[in-house]
């Protein structure tokens, strides 16, 4: 294992060499990531969770991706909790799985544990979901699939989740208006999450999405925090790693971290850069704030 993982990082530093003519050259003026000094707390952390594809079918195949991993840092050896993707999503925003196995609707599960988004109050936080007919929709329609949206479980959100969990259609206008909440939780559409197109078809959708979130106020200013994830990879036991990429101002350029994380490592994160108590299993999971410089 640690062997392959050795050669994956190698290829992450040659990807955009390799790959460069699908993605965009970035110059080194406008990196998104460069040492600077961290904050003591981040004002905002944006989350975009990608689907079921683990560490080496990203590697070398997703060039705007992949760059931005040599540009930022990448966390090689993060893995999902469990198969199907439901419990994922429920794991990384509340510390636990609650005893889903399935991909059942918010009717099947009704989930009463605290949450991040709970954490964060009714202001606080934000999710955009691709394709989503109505603000906080409880069923598939299209393209959109509500087992990638936890708001829409969390019984303690019923409220704010009609307010708060929004199309994705609104994120340009809450950058340009300098109204990103503390916490945005982004969810591509099945085809451009990679579910059911792909993998350059998900990176494409990358390329457009995630500078506008650089160009944001809060991004330059150092303020900000994105995570690119994935919520599974494709076996259905073992260790399967997942593609996860780590950007901040403070983040030095091609940071790659080979230890051992899960889904619970980066809840863990992102409540700390939050100033917010740890939920389930993200109190003894193991953070990556020092290794990425947050």
């Amino acid at each position: 294992m640690a062997a392959s993982l050795l050669l994956l990082a190698s290829a992450v530093g040659a990807t955009f060499s390799v790959h460069g003519g699908t993605a965009p050259p970035v110059p080194a003026a406008a990196s998104p990531c460069g040492g600077s000094r961290a904050p003591t707390t981040f004002r905002h952390v944006v989350w975009i969770v990608m689907e079921n594809h683990n560490t080496a079918q990203i590697v070398g195949h997703s060039p705007y991706l992949n760059h931005l991993a040599a540009q930022c840092g990448l966390a090689m050896n993060l893995t999902a909790i469990r198969h199907p993707s439901l419990p994922n999503y429920l794991a990384l925003t509340s510390g636990g799985t609650h005893g889903v196995t399935d991909d059942g609707s918010p009717a099947a599960h009704r989930i009463g544990s605290n949450n991040l988004f709970h954490q964060l109050g009714r202001r606080g936080w934000k999710a955009y979901e691709e394709s989503m007919p109505s603000n906080c929709a409880h069923s598939d329609t299209g393209r959109y699939a509500v087992r990638h949206n936890p708001a829409a479980y969390y019984t303690d959100l019923a409220r704010s989740c009609r307010r708060r969990d929004v199309p994705l259609t609104k994120l340009a206008g809450d950058i340009s208006n300098k109204r990103l909440p503390r916490f945005s939780f982004i969810t591509p559409n099945l085809c451009n999450d990679e579910h059911d197109c792909p993998v350059g078809t998900g990176d494409r959708w990358l390329s457009r999405v995630v500078p506008m979130i650089f160009s944001s106020r809060g991004y330059l200013a150092g303020r900000t925090l994105v995570i690119v994830t994935y919520d599974e990879g494709r076996r259905q036991a073992g260790h399967d790693p997942v593609y996860t990429v780590i950007a901040a101002r403070s983040v030095r350029p091609g940071t790659v971290a080979a230890g051992r994380y899960s889904h619970y490592s980066t809840l863990r994160t992102t409540e700390t850069v939050l100033g917010l108590k740890h939920l389930g299993h993200a109190r003894t999971a193991t953070g990556y704030r020092r290794r990425f410089h947050l």
